[in-house]
């Protein structure tokens, strides 16, 4: 009961919508992860990324899986010619890494991630499938993602209910 308390409060002002619009389309949580993102305008970047690295298969399997999402403006923010060198064939490794460090295994909600940081003096860390953690912390009334390089990004749209897991979009792309 505590604890749901606590994690209720601590989401406040980020809780879920029944089909929440991102990128202009509707998030249907029957569709897969792959399914849903081909949709949102705002990830065309991440979207022909998962297909350059060969992913398309793993994230619309069974999972679950959640993705931090990053928009295409945190794809615009990275360096000049960052994305492009990325999506280059030679570099399919590099992205894959890239890309699985915005992965984390199982469902993970809003909702979890202020749970955890509640028992665990204000953060919530989850290792990702590519090998590294991600650190989350309440800062006003939203969730920062931080890695242990200085990479800091803020969760803009959050619990966006997958068939095989959550997507949550994210404003920066985190570079392990």
């Amino acid at each position: 009961m505590l604890a749901t308390a606590l994690a209720a409060g601590a989401t406040a002002g980020i809780a879920a919508t029944t089909n929440p619009m991102v990128g202009g389309a509707a998030m249907y949580p029957t569709n897969n992860i792959v399914e849903n993102a081909v949709n949102s305008k705002d990830h065309t970047t991440l979207v022909a990324a998962v297909k350059a690295a060969g992913l398309v298969d793993t994230l619309s399997g069974p999972g679950p899986f959640t993705v931090f999402a990053p928009t295409n403006e945190a794809f615009a923010k990275l360096p000049a010619g960052t994305v492009d060198t990325l999506l280059k064939p030679e570099n399919k490794a590099q992205l894959t890494a890239v890309l699985t460090y915005h992965v984390v295994p199982g469902r993970i909600t809003a909702a979890d991630i202020a749970a955890k940081a509640a028992q665990n003096m204000g953060k919530a860390t989850y290792a990702t499938v590519q090998g590294e953690t991600l650190t989350f912390t309440k800062s006003g009334k939203g969730w920062w993602v931080a890695d242990d390089k200085g990479h800091k990004g803020r969760i803009t749209i959050p619990n966006v209910m997958q068939s095989n897991g959550v997507i949550h979009v994210i404003d920066t792309v985190m570079i392990p």
